[in-house]
């Protein structure tokens, strides 16, 4: 797999001025920092295949990622090359395999609960099936080292207050936090670090600062991920979905304690 990203990471943040209201009827004008929203379409096989808003910052990582957790490539075997030209706005990514592109009839698609506007073009599908990830034991020591880089890291959200997390361990061993204006596209760029790294799924856990539907639990089942952790909540279908793929889901996990909705081992 070879990468040419031409793209030079850009500022992610601007001021701007807002008025302050209060109950008593006083005003003031303070400076507030507003993250930056970017678009990037992406080829595959010369095929227009997906649109993404996000922050523009590891595209690399969201496009490997997103093309994992869609089920396009298992891993970087399936990649031939990935270039990202040097505004960031258009992307190609070559497979050794073609992925499904389907003559199937219109269906209406189901919107994401995404904060973004991302689309999946030209009727592409992922031609991998969902299956159960690897059972493995979680150790809750590796959880809580998990939970508690939150309040050291992120530092787009502490300056915005605008983005989701994602934060990456591999056989408990921190790798870094992930951050953009969905909580979808900060998952991508977690799994497409993986990727990139050479990580396998199957050792690593992800804690997302978003809840936990069931197109985030799918992601990381998709990926192969065994464990997901949030400090949000999970939807019953997401729980449920778990439960069928064996997903280990821990939510509402701060540092003093965490809710286990299923054990995957």
């Amino acid at each position: 797999m070879t990468i040419n990203n031409r793209f030079v990471e850009i500022e992610q943040t601007f001021l701007t001025e807002a008025k302050a209201l209060r109950p008593d009827g006083t005003v003031d004008t303070r400076a507030a920092s507003l993250v930056k929203e970017h678009v990037i379409e992406v080829s595959i096989n010369e095929k227009p295949a997906l649109r993404l808003v996000c922050t523009p910052n590891k595209l690399a990582e969201l496009i490997l990622g997103r093309a994992v957790t869609e089920g396009f490539i298992e891993s970087s075997d399936d990649v031939e090359s990935l270039y990202i030209c040097e505004s960031g706005n258009r992307a190609k990514l070559y497979l050794k395999r073609e992925p499904e592109f389907g003559n199937k009839e219109y269906e209406l698609p189901i919107e994401p609960t995404c904060c973004t506007d991302n689309r999946i073009l030209g009727g592409f599908y992922g031609t991998k099936a969902l299956q159960p990830v690897a059972r493995t034991a979680i150790s809750k020591e590796h959880v809580f080292a998990l939970i508690n880089k939150f309040s050291e890291n992120a530092s787009l959200h502490k300056k915005t207050a605008g983005t989701h997390s994602c934060y990456l361990s591999c056989m408990g061993e921190y790798q870094g936090v992930f951050e953009d204006i969905g909580r979808h596209n900060a998952l991508d760029k977690a799994v497409g670090h993986a990727l990139i790294n050479g990580l396998a799924f199957a050792d690593c856990m992800l804690f997302t600062t978003g809840r936990v539907p069931v197109d985030m639990a799918r992601k990381v089942i998709m990926a192969g991920i065994p464990a997901l952790v949030s400090k949000a909540v999970p939807t019953v279908d997401a729980v449920e979905m778990a439960k069928q793929y064996h997903l280990t889901l821990i939510c509402r996990a701060w540092p003093d304690s965490y809710e286990v909705y299923n054990e995957g081992n």
